[in-house]
């Protein structure tokens, strides 16, 4: 098998993980403030609730371990990329250019 194409199927799973881990920061982080919203609704004492509060934020530090582990990752298989001589573009979706476009808006 062409090395192109093991390094596309291993840059795609890459990226999927990457954006599952981001995803997972940000319903972690959603859910905090989601936890604090309740207690201010209901009127409780800060010391409501604490020990969730500290076993949420437990899980978000867990998480931005896991992300920092994955820039990692992403930073190493660069690097093997290039011992290996495969060459890459940059990641997303290729829009066609529109004829005359320029990105500008017109002020008046």
């Amino acid at each position: 098998m062409e090395k192109v194409f093991v390094a596309k199927r291993v840059a795609t799973k890459l990226y999927a993980t990457e954006a599952a881990v981001d995803a997972a920061v940000a319903e972690v982080g959603e859910m905090m403030a989601e936890l604090m919203q309740a207690r201010k609704d209901l009127n409780l004492s800060a010391t409501f609730g604490h020990d969730v509060s500290v076993k949420v934020a437990e899980a978000m530090q867990a998480l931005v371990a896991a992300r920092t582990a994955m820039v990692d990752v992403h930073s190493q298989l660069d690097e093997t990329r290039l011992r290996l001589g495969v060459r890459t573009r940059m990641g997303g979706v290729l829009k066609p250019i529109e004829e005359g476009a320029t990105g500008l808006k017109e002020v008046g």
